[in-house]
């Protein structure tokens, strides 16, 4: 099995998070800026077996897509285009930031650690990926 890579991605910043081969485990990776993450992609996809993207879909409360995907389409294109043979699948990310938050409260980081928003951001790219494994161990394929 591959690994499954997942991203978080911003105006700013792209969270982006890994599973293990068995594509069990979710961590975070890194957090880069959005201009430096086909470099990374280059040199990361020599080196590991990567079988699925996962981009956070940004939805509002209603369902509708937010002001955001008119970065992310871009990006999900350039992913399809650049790496056609592995696939993206987009996974809902509303609540993400607010559940970094917690995670961040409850391991018990500090108020200046939990300001990082470059930390923020991979822990919400490790829930993205986290919530794509579990659908998919639950048969609710995304």
């Amino acid at each position: 099995m591959g690994r499954i890579l997942a991203f978080d991605y911003g105006q700013k910043r792209v969270g982006i998070a890994v599973s293990d081969t068995l594509q069990i485990i979710a961590n975070g990776l890194t957090t880069l800026p959005p201009n430096e993450v086909f470099n990374f992609l280059k040199d990361y996809l020599a080196k590991e077996n990567v079988e699925v993207f996962v981009v956070g879909l940004p939805k509002q409360m209603n369902y509708e897509n937010s002001d955001s995907m008119r970065l992310i389409e871009p990006f999900v294109r350039a992913l399809k285009n650049k790496y056609p043979n592995i696939p993206v699948k987009m996974v809902d990310e509303r609540f993400t930031s607010v559940l970094a938050h917690r995670v961040m409260l409850d391991g018990g980081l500090k108020k200046k650690a939990r300001q990082d928003k470059a930390l923020v951001d991979e822990i919400s790219a490790t829930i993205i990926l986290q919530s794509y494994m579990e659908s998919m161990r639950n048969g609710s394929l995304i």
